[in-house]
């Protein structure tokens, strides 16, 4: 049985994830806006078609953590496949920029003061998510 409080909170993960209102989610899902309000308010259970209609509309959502929190959000296994669709042109700038990283950490004296700078994470719509620790 779903915890609908959990629930819920996974929602709203998903919506600070990609940076949408609940209203913008209801419009993308094609439900109600009162669905996500009474849902998100822990009022109301989700549905199975609610469910399905979100890792229709997200595919980075994985169904066992949007029901229960087992899993990751979002999914490992999307952001290789959205690597490996890259195309060309962008692979070999990666490549380029990677070869170079590569050269200034060999080069570099102390690794202490290696960090990372940025994460950039390419979705198959064309989007892309920057990461600044």
């Amino acid at each position: 049985m779903v915890n609908v409080e959990e629930f819920a909170s996974r929602l709203k993960l998903m919506l600070n994830y990609y940076e949408i209102s609940a209203a913008q989610l209801a419009d993308k899902i094609e439900v109600q806006r009162s669905s996500i309000s009474h849902i998100l308010s822990g009022r109301n259970k989700p549905s199975l078609e609610f469910v399905l209609k979100i890792l229709k509309a997200f595919p980075e959502v994985e169904l066992y953590w949007l029901l229960n929190g087992k899993g990751t959000f979002p999914k490992v296994e999307e952001n290789a496949e959205i690597t490996s669709t890259l195309s060309s042109n962008v692979k070999k700038e990666i490549a380029v920029e990677d070869l170079s990283e590569t050269n200034k950490l060999q080069s570099s004296s102390n690794s202490n003061d290696l960090a990372i700078e940025r994460i950039v994470v390419f979705y198959k719509n064309g989007t892309f998510k920057n990461y600044t620790p």
